[in-house]
């Protein structure tokens, strides 16, 4: 990468970054937006496909009743207005994977506006994201470049277009400008993006699978010398998938904007892309205003006007948001605001949740999650929730556990057990023959054969030195491949020994 770029914190000192986003998140729906072909992930290409996902003359669309309802979720939940009427409109563009080359979007009307996101970030401080509106459109379908490098389009001699994701419902939320972020603007971009996809989860319109492509994220950025300059030229990274590759958007494109304008050089307002690989951005094309889409309504689709009473039932249905429901289980479970806040950074509150609903103890549920399981995570560059192991069995594990069938030491080997796929921790335990052992003659004989072998720590112990039984215990830990319950060697050594 040929950019010049300045020094993160010197930036900070001398520019001030404001951000806008506008996430799409694709709607779980059975149907697409305008038509009924299945909106289903994945499939052989060109397979979910109608007349009007190929946009074929004669052919017409029709608004998917449920996306509308969705759309809607959405709003009340970003604490949005819901418009009483409102439009679709053409958005008119060359869309290489919409076969009709324009896009049905909203524009002047959407419905949903003037919203707000409180963001708490990692160290519990939150930051008010203002949402100007939330509108309804369809996505595009899918472009494989063919003989270019890592399929991207540069060098590539030819294009392969899958329409199956053509129509698929989105609902597009972008905000008013974001300021006042400082040093933190990459932290807020991602945590923003993070608590929105907890939101399209818990009201359940999603499953905002981001490497699905589910909810994608563009990033716009722009400096300024100062908090009372006049905004940057922005540049906008379009598509960003990941929170790691949001955080890096940002981080990445303050220090190259500030490198040229410190140079005496001119920002471009331009598209760009992310690369994960090396947490860099390239460019684009120039980046068209809204009068260069020649937005005009929709003449195939009548005006929405979503009833009072429709938009109360269906705030009546909300469940309860992530951040009153993570309140509440902090009070429920006990957890300090650190414990509560190590949990939710690191993607385990629902997993600690239903281990807890499938009947194990909060603090057994949050060690296994946030201990052994998510060490094991980190080694093999995973999120928790991709571990193959479910709440249930963690919540079995810890009645093994209760039961006095198993310690904590071969709780570990079970856990590896499950992980690599021999079954659940009963079956585990059985089959590795991990079972704590309770033959007390089989104890005993291990214990005379520890105290034989180390006389010398016999000595000690028998001197008042009651410390050094821990050195006795793990040989015959040993013995019994750690399948000896500690606290019953203690007693059967000081049982020998007279004490």
């Amino acid at each position: 990468m040929s950019d010049k770029l300045m020094n993160y914190d010197k930036v900070c000192e001398q520019f001030d970054p404001v951000l806008g986003m506008e996430v799409h998140v694709e709607l779980g729906t059975e149907t697409k937006m305008f038509d009924y072909a299945p909106n289903t992930f994945g499939g052989e290409p060109n397979t979910h496909i109608t007349p009007v996902s190929l946009g074929l003359p004669g052919s017409l669309p029709v608004v998917n009743h449920k996306a509308v309802e969705y759309a809607i979720r959405i709003g009340l939940a970003l604490n949005c207005n819901i418009a009483e009427y409102c439009r679709f409109a053409r958005k008119n563009y060359f869309y290489p994977d919409l076969a009709k080359a324009y896009q049905i979007s909203q524009y002047d009307e959407p419905i949903c506006y003037d919203g707000y996101l409180d963001v708490e970030l990692e160290d519990g401080e939150v930051f008010r994201v203002e949402i100007e509106r939330a509108h309804m459109e369809e996505d595009a379908g899918k472009n494989t470049h063919i003989g270019g490098d890592e399929g991207r389009i540069q060098g590539a001699d030819h294009s392969l277009v899958d329409y199956n994701r053509a129509g698929v419902p989105l609902v597009e939320i972008v905000t008013k400008p974001i300021y006042g972020t400082g040093k933190r603007a990459p932290e807020v971009a991602a945590a923003y993006v993070r608590t929105l996809r907890d939101i399209f989860r818990a009201i359940g319109v999603s499953e905002a699978r981001m490497e699905h492509g589910n909810v994608r994220a563009d990033v716009n950025v722009s400096i300024r010398p100062g908090k009372d300059a006049p905004l940057g030229t922005r540049t906008e990274t379009k598509n960003v998938n990941s929170f790691r590759g949001i955080e890096k958007t940002v981080h990445y494109e303050m220090r190259r904007q500030a490198a040229i304008l410190a140079a005496g050089g001119k920002i471009v307002q331009e598209t760009r892309h992310y690369h994960a690989e090396d947490g860099t951005t390239s460019p684009g094309r120039e980046k068209s205003d809204a009068e260069d889409y020649r937005y005009f309504p929709e003449p195939d689709l009548v005006p929405l006007q979503p009833s009072r009473e429709w938009v109360e039932e269906i705030r009546a249905s909300l469940p309860e948001m992530p951040a009153a429901r993570r309140k509440r289980l902090q009070g429920e479970w006990g957890f300090t605001d650190i414990e509560m806040r190590d949990i939710v950074n690191a993607g385990a509150l629902d997993l600690i949740d239903q281990t807890v609903a499938a009947g194990a103890e909060p603090a057994g549920a949050r060690k296994w999650w946030m201990g052994e399981i998510a060490r094991l995570a980190k080694e093999q560059e995973k999120d928790l929730e991709e571990m193959p192991v479910t709440s249930a069995q963690v919540a079995e594990l810890e009645t093994l556990i209760a039961d006095g069938k198993i310690n904590d030491k071969l709780a570990k080997q079970v856990i590896a057990g499950v992980l690599a796929g021999e079954g659940d921790p009963a079956e585990v335990v059985k089959a590795r023959g991990l079972e704590v052992v309770s033959d007390t003659g089989a104890l005993e004989s291990a214990v005379k054969q520890a105290l034989a072998d180390n006389p010398d720590v016999v000595e000690k112990i028998k001197g008042g030195k009651m410390a050094a039984i821990g050195a006795l215990i793990g040989p015959v830990m040993k013995a019994t491949r750690g399948s000896a319950d500690a606290k019953a060697v203690k007693e059967l050594i000081m049982k020998e020994l007279g004490l």
